[in-house]
């Protein structure tokens, strides 16, 4: 083999591995921008209703387990609203985290 077709198989080579590599990042991203983009809520007793639209995002209740998109609104704004729409809350979560109980107390305070 001639140095021009070795150096050839190595540049054909190395294309299919990034590009293999950009394929795997492009189809594991959005996964975990929508779960980077959602609130969690536990309730502290299960919801009457599986699903409610709470400041127009779908809020979707399994039991005590509620998940909702990212609205727009400061998480505590967003807390307190599912707090009136579906009850007390034990647990709240945003991409940013988990509230403190300070944060939980103010949240519960809404109803």
């Amino acid at each position: 083999m001639t140095t021009t077709a070795t150096s050839r198989s190595l540049i054909a080579a190395g294309l299919a591995v990034v590009g293999t590599i950009a394929s795997f990042a492009v189809t594991t991203s959005p996964v975990q921008a929508q779960t980077a983009r959602t609130y969690s809520a536990t309730l502290a007793a299960p919801a009457a209703e599986a699903t409610k639209v709470v400041n127009g995002v779908n809020w979707t209740c399994t039991g005590t387990e509620c998940t909702g998109r990212v609205d727009g609104a400061a998480p505590i704004n967003t807390c307190t609203r599912v707090v009136k729409a579906f009850g007390q809350v034990t647990k709240f979560t945003t991409p940013k985290g988990e509230f403190d109980a300070a944060k939980l107390a103010r949240c519960n305070a809404a109803v």
